[in-house]
């Protein structure tokens, strides 16, 4: 019989800027993004991990799906859009969402 190792057991993968970038561009067409890894600023953290990269992140982003929602609703959505990378490891994720000018 073969051992396997459940994910929850399983070291967390790192996740990288340029795959939550191109994730996110797929799933809500921002007209802004910017994805930078805070990872190396929580090292020893909860959370972190030995590498110092892909656990934690801040987004700013604007897009045309979040014309007329609420500031909740839109983090909801970014959430949605990064649900697989929550499960691979990515461990904490700060939102920030731009304002479009016609938008209050």
């Amino acid at each position: 019989m073969t051992e396997k190792t459940s994910p929850s057991s399983a070291q967390p993968l790192p996740v990288r800027s340029a795959e939550i970038t191109q994730q996110l561009q797929a799933k809500l067409a921002p007209t802004e993004l910017e994805v930078v890894d805070e990872s190396a600023a929580h090292s020893g953290h909860l959370g972190a991990n030995e590498q110092g990269f892909g656990t934690h992140f801040r987004v700013r982003i604007a897009s045309p799906a979040f014309a007329g929602k609420s500031r909740v609703a839109c983090h909801r959505l970014v959430y949605d859009a990064m649900q697989n990378f929550i499960d691979q490891g990515l461990h904490a994720l700060a939102i920030e969402i731009i304002k479009s000018p016609e938008r209050p």
